[in-house]
């Protein structure tokens, strides 16, 4: 191929549309037709990236393989494609000014005044053609975040604008997503809204090739047709994505309905070979269509936001369907939970999972359930501070350190059987600075979590700042908490397990972040089918 195509995805009249799960269902599409692809994600907001922002605020943080921490819509790109994404597969506005201000600190404009145009806009066109000039790809689709209208967006409209111009219009195609809405008095579906979307992004100078139209019914062929004529699009342009019970049946929809054929006609590339999806649909045959139900409790201090545990909820659905156990989630708040309810809360529970997080809000509730799941042989799997959290309950009813905690929450504790690592002691700047991306840990052989990945190196991505404190190694292990994963170079204890339990694991990295359609991971796997045992011994 002579050159890359790019494709841009646009939302219009409200937000939470699905710009990414669209993105990620053509590129599964194109993926299965032959063609290389990618997909990035610019985000209007001026944070760096999104590693310090709140979860209620933005979600889950997504970390990559080198590290970036970035929107969690780059999960969903991972989990569609079986692909890592990286560093440049996630821009900020923040990223954009920047880049921006050390140029222009380091003299490099030439004293000329800084401007958006010419310069933040050629900085953001730089940065979406970065992944195009690497030879890996033939298509790069490029998600924009926001709405069409919000002001943080303009610039990287303007860009999209001039890189049409730049590279021709045969290299490039502008999906726009928008919304169809139903009004339940009249009984009918509503175009004004898409007209006014589609004008807003003429306004801009971007015509769109290609609308999508988010709905809860079905499109009629007027409406297909009057949406065409007024917004200037082919008929077969205008593409239906009504509601579907699960995010993975989107591919499929998206096949029905063309939308891939479409877009290959507008960038001038053949269609090559029929996409076989068999695989996929076989996942979503097994995704609903289960041989035994679990219940599983996820407990921590965000679940009245599920987007705060995204990728675990997701690898929960790969390993459900990988093992034919439907995962039953219920979500518990820690801060709920004390030792006079924690019975209460949990008896019916067959598996319980402990969430990672930061700070102290509802760490006690996170310990009572771990001393919970310990004490009554209930599987139980614990993420990065759900880990910790383990060790700290361990250290105290167990090894009976009663005063034993993290220094995270109490940085005067006598013993820190949590502490933080020694080369995050005299970092300042909170932004970027854990310990970030993919790292190596060796288990040992007969543990728990070494049965999980039938072998004993592996490499799994981490986000954090205090480790377990390992002065306290030995004793612990002569208790029965055992260290089955080390990180060989460093030391650091990567998995924790409990003697004499079932199924009692904590990892110190994040499993979820590579669980995926083709490849669920064996953690989660694993940890189903502890649950399956106990339900089984139950009923």
């Amino acid at each position: 191929m002579d050159k890359v195509k790019y494709i841009f995805v646009t939302g219009g009249v409200t937000s939470s549309l699905g710009k990414g799960i669209i993105s990620a269902s053509l590129a599964k599409l194109l993926q299965a037709r032959g063609y290389r692809v990618t997909i990035q994600k610019l985000d209007p907001y001026l944070n760096i990236d999104p590693g310090t922002l709140n979860p209620y605020e933005h979600g889950e943080c997504y970390v990559t393989d080198d590290g970036a921490e970035t929107d969690l819509d780059l999960g969903h790109y991972e989990r569609f494609l079986n692909a890592p994404t990286s560093q440049s597969n996630n821009v900020t506005t923040g990223k954009i000014y920047q880049t921006i201000l050390e140029n222009e600190r380091r003299g490099d404009y030439l004293g000329k005044t800084v401007q958006v145009i010419p310069h933040i806009t050629n900085e953001i066109k730089r940065r979406v053609q970065l992944l195009g000039e690497t030879d890996e790809y033939d298509i790069v689709i490029t998600e924009l975040g926001g709405t069409v209208g919000d002001i943080e967006s303009l610039p990287f409209l303007e860009s999209v604008r001039q890189l049409r111009w730049d590279l021709g219009v045969d290299q490039t195609c502008v999906i726009h997503l928008t919304l169809i809405p139903y009004l339940a008095a009249a009984g009918e579906l509503k175009t004004k809204p898409t007209q006014h979307s589609v004008k807003e992004l003429q306004e801009n100078g971007i015509l769109p090739d290609i609308i999508v139209c988010r709905t809860e019914h079905k499109l009629t062929s007027d409406i297909r047709k009057k949406i065409a004529l007024f917004c200037n699009v082919n008929f077969n342009a205008v593409i239906e994505s009504c509601d579907v019970p699960s995010i993975y049946q989107v591919p499929l929809e998206m096949l029905r309905e063309k939308l891939d054929r479409v877009v290959l006609s507008k960038i001038k590339l053949p269609l090559r070979q029929e996409p076989d999806l068999s695989k996929w649909k076989d996942f979503l045959f097994r995704l609903e269509h289960h041989k035994s139900e679990v219940q599983i409790g996820l407990i921590g201090k965000y679940v009245e936001l599920p987007d705060a545990y995204k990728s675990i909820v997701e690898a929960f659905h790969h390993a459900g369907a990988s093992t034919e156990i439907k995962p039953n989630m219920t979500y518990i708040s820690s801060g709920s939970i004390s030792e006079e309810n924690v019975r209460e809360k949990l008896i019916k529970l067959d598996g319980i999972l402990v969430a990672p997080g930061f700070g102290e809000r509802g760490i006690n509730g996170k310990i009572e359930s771990i001393k919970f799941a310990r004490e009554h042989k209930i599987p139980y799997f614990g993420i990065c501070l759900g880990m910790q959290c383990a060790v700290i309950e361990f250290a105290q009813n167990v090894a009976k350190l009663p005063d034993a905690h993290s220094t995270e929450m109490f940085p005067n504790t006598h013993h820190k059987v949590i502490d933080i690592m020694e080369d995050q002691k005299d970092i300042e700047h909170m932004g970027g600075t854990m310990r970030l991306g993919s790292y190596d840990c060796k288990l040992v052989k007969g543990s728990n979590a070494f049965k999980a990945y039938g072998k004993t190196n592996i490499q799994e991505r981490h986000r954090h700042r205090f480790e377990f404190n390992n002065e306290y190694l030995s004793d612990f292990e002569s208790k029965g908490l055992k260290a089955t994963g080390i990180n060989p170079s460093t030391g650091l204890v990567e998995v924790v397990e409990m003697e004499k339990h079932p199924f009692f694991v904590g990892v110190q990295f994040h499993p979820e972040l590579k669980s995926t359609v083709e490849t669920p991971h064996p953690l989660f796997e694993k940890f189903l089918k502890a649950a399956e045992h106990l339900n089984q011994i139950k009923n």
